[in-house]
């Protein structure tokens, strides 16, 4: 019985983190005005970029159809696989999960706003923020937790399909 289920499921769970990790520092360091050793300079807000992990399952060492049916059809004419119900896989790969591409910075430009009393502002009264939208990032937070919670609810339920396996 193959677990590849709980891998790709714990795959997005992770990706979901590191894109949480990130935004919650975002949110954190959206009036941070100095680097981390005190000098002046604004925070540069950050994105997360994600990539899918392939595996060649189809290759010459993998049953074509294991449980002995003939449910797949191939078209030589794009070189897909198409199983029935609509699912297929594009040059002999199936996804096995998502991972972090890269963290970037982001090229916006910083928000700049006239407050005289703030002690970071500039001659003329102006205070230089990061290119941090709260909103933004809130709306971010809640598709990554969304997405977190999708990939839980899929590994319990591979869980219960492989508990009622053994059952039987």
């Amino acid at each position: 019985m193959s677990f590849s289920a709980f891998d790709i499921s714990g795959s997005g769970m992770y990706a979901q983190k590191t894109m949480m990790d990130n935004i919650a520092s975002n949110i954190a360091n959206v009036n941070t005005t100095r680097n981390p050793d005190g000098t002046p300079g604004v925070y540069i807000k950050k994105s997360v970029s994600f990539k899918a992990i392939y595996a060649d399952r189809l290759g010459s060492n993998a049953p074509a159809f294991p449980d002995g049916h003939h449910e797949a059809y191939y078209s030589p004419t794009n070189g897909t696989i198409a199983l029935k119900g609509g699912i297929s896989y594009d040059d002999k790969n199936i996804s096995q999960g998502v991972e972090v591409a890269e963290i970037t910075p982001s090229n916006d430009p910083y928000k700049t706003i006239y407050d005289p009393s703030n002690p970071e502002a500039d001659a003329d009264g102006f205070v230089t923020l990061p290119n941090i939208n709260v909103v933004e990032e809130m709306v971010n937070m809640v598709s990554a937790s969304r997405a977190y919670e999708a990939n839980v609810t899929t590994a319990e339920t591979t869980k219960g399909m492989i508990s009622a396996a053994l059952r039987i």
